[in-house]
């Protein structure tokens, strides 16, 4: 891999299939609202699970172009972060802790990784919840995947500060042990009383089966980037979700084969059906606040004129 100096100021984002991701044509907008000046994205993209190596070749270019001012991750957050790691000059306590990162940014030539998911993914969840679901409900949260969004949302949800407000029990799938193996460990550092699973579940019909014996009202998520970054959905057709089940695709973007099975249930399940675009605001606002260093509120007018501007350029219907 090789890269060419950045010829203006440049905002990153290394992903797997970045020019199809709405943001290239968000951005601009948002750049413009927000007064960040000649700025240009530029996409990187890697195969997941790409090759140290490439890994670090990226990070390489990133801290030491000069017009090169941060990125943002998506899909290799773990890689990257284990790749690279010797690499940052800093990295933050929930970087640190999870073993991720999904923003890189630059202060007085230092390069910073940054975890951000904490943040977004528990913005989005607050957003969409009903008020004290858990408490309420005792409801459980399934997440297939168990890469760098659910370490993050889990972590949110575990969070002492939410007292009675948090799963009665959390359970992680994956295809593979060593992701499991990762979670579990970061789950044991928080230290959390809530009671949390681990399954191996090579096979859609493996998630079929934990997702049979939820509880009503639980939380559904696929967090394991199939029906955007791969073909699919973790479950099969004739998955079933649990009665009144709060379902939530992260993507906003692809085939999103998970979202069309639960629209498919959602009158006979009364299932309510969130997909990933709050998550992107979220997830890109507080990125884009950090590597330029400027404010962006998380709710209120400002908020909801930059909700308005992506949702008039990708044509989504708010």
């Amino acid at each position: 891999m090789s890269f060419q100096p950045a010829t203006k100021p440049t905002f990153h984002f290394i992903g797997v299939t970045t020019g199809k991701s709405s943001i290239m044509k968000v951005f601009p907008e948002w750049a413009k609202y927000l007064g960040l000046g000649d700025v240009e994205m530029s996409g990187i993209d890697l195969v997941p699970h790409d090759t140290v190596d490439n890994y670090r070749t990226v990070v390489q270019f990133l801290k030491h172009d000069p017009l090169s001012l941060g990125a943002l991750v998506t899909t290799h957050k773990l890689d990257l972060f284990a790749a690279a790691r010797d690499m940052f000059d800093e990295i933050d306590p929930h970087a640190e802790l999870m073993a991720e990162t999904s923003c890189l940014s630059k202060r007085d030539g230092r390069l910073i990784c940054h975890a951000k998911d904490p943040i977004s993914s528990g913005l989005s969840i607050d957003g969409f919840l009903p008020e004290q679901h858990f408490a309420k409900t005792g409801a459980e949260v399934f997440s297939m995947g168990a890469g760098g969004s659910t370490i993050a949302l889990t972590w949110h949800l575990m969070q002492e500060s939410r007292n009675s407000n948090r799963p009665t029990r959390i359970v992680v799938s994956n295809r593979s042990q060593a992701r499991l193996d990762h979670i579990r460990q970061i789950h044991e550092t928080i230290g959390s009383d809530v009671p949390c699973e681990y399954v191996l579940a090579p096979t859609p019909e493996d998630n079929d089966k934990v997702m049979a014996g939820l509880k009503p009202e639980s939380l559904v998520i696929n967090a394991t980037g199939l029906g955007k970054d791969a073909p699919g959905s973790p479950l099969t057709i004739d998955g079933v979700f649990p009665e009144k089940a709060v379902v939530w695709e992260l993507n906003y973007r692809g085939d999103l084969v998970f979202l069309d099975q639960a629209d498919a249930q959602q009158q006979a399940k009364a299932l309510q059906i969130e997909d990933g675009w709050t998550y992107f605001i979220h997830g890109w606002t507080q990125v884009i606040a950090e590597v330029f260093d400027v404010d962006i509120p998380t709710s209120g007018p400002k908020f909801d004129d930059i909700s308005r501007i992506a949702a008039e350029v990708t044509g989504r219907v708010l």
